[in-house]
């Protein structure tokens, strides 16, 4: 097996050389903030928070899919890199309709926790008040996309661990948007299982439980940590 040595903020730490700056850190104790990335499913590199500077580099490299390499230099809280994740979770907040005081996810949502991280007490963008209809057409779920931040978590867990691909992503620019199936209403997606996967991967309050009031939704990430490590186990998989 083989090791890279590199130093992350400092601190000189080894690594397998097929971890990601994200995992070497996480293991080193070295904490990266991130939005899209989700243990156990495939990493896309979509919200950019996990941004770090690489010595010799002259742009600034996602974390969780930049492999180490030996010697790497590697900065994680410099003050540009902090201003630049303070402008994007500004700029989410201010595309979406995110009204943190009458969300089901209010206390316990990842945009909102970035939020108070990154230091914002304002947001220095106009507000977009995109017009979105929210969709309770499903027996247990609904969707809310005027808090969908498209980090693609949904389309991944129901891609990879529950194998039915209901979620994907529709449109181009401002017009994108998550749709279930071709774009039929959630209720009427035969390809759903109803297993909940999606709701528990949500970083916001995008896709809750449906009866949830505000600050009542919360997500259960055990469940999907399990399920990852048993399918990369194959556990439930007959080897003969």
């Amino acid at each position: 097996m083989a090791v890279k040595t590199l130093r992350i903020d400092d601190q000189l730490i080894s690594a397998r050389a097929e971890e990601t700056l994200l995992e070497a850190a996480e293991a080193a104790g070295i904490h990266i903030p991130t939005l899209c990335y989700l243990e156990g499913v495939s990493t896309v590199g979509a919200c950019r928070i996990c941004l770090v500077e690489v010595v010799g580099s002259s742009k600034l490299l996602p974390a969780c899919v930049t492999p180490v390499a030996e010697g790497m230099v590697v900065k994680t809280h410099t003050e540009r890199l902090q201003n630049y994740r303070r402008m994007i979770v500004e700029l989410l907040f201010a595309e979406g309709n995110h009204v943190c005081s009458v969300c089901v996810s209010n206390g316990n949502c990842e945009l909102q926790d970035l939020a108070i991280e990154t230091e914002i007490d304002h947001i220095r963008f106009d507000y977009q008040y995109p017009d979105r209809r929210v969709d309770v057409s499903h027996a247990q779920f609904g969707l809310d996309p005027n808090r969908c931040i498209l980090c693609t978590r949904c389309v991944r867990v129901c891609d990879e661990l529950e194998g039915a691909h209901t979620w994907d992503l529709a449109g181009r620019g401002r017009a994108s948007e998550v749709i279930t199936d071709l774009h039929q209403p959630w209720g009427e997606a035969s390809s759903c299982t109803s297993c909940g996967k999606c709701v528990n991967a949500c970083p916001t309050g995008a896709i809750f439980n449906r009866g949830s009031t505000v600050g009542e939704m919360e997500h259960n990430r055990d469940q999907l940590e399990f399920l990852a490590i048993a399918r990369t186990k194959r556990e439930w998989v007959s080897q003969t």
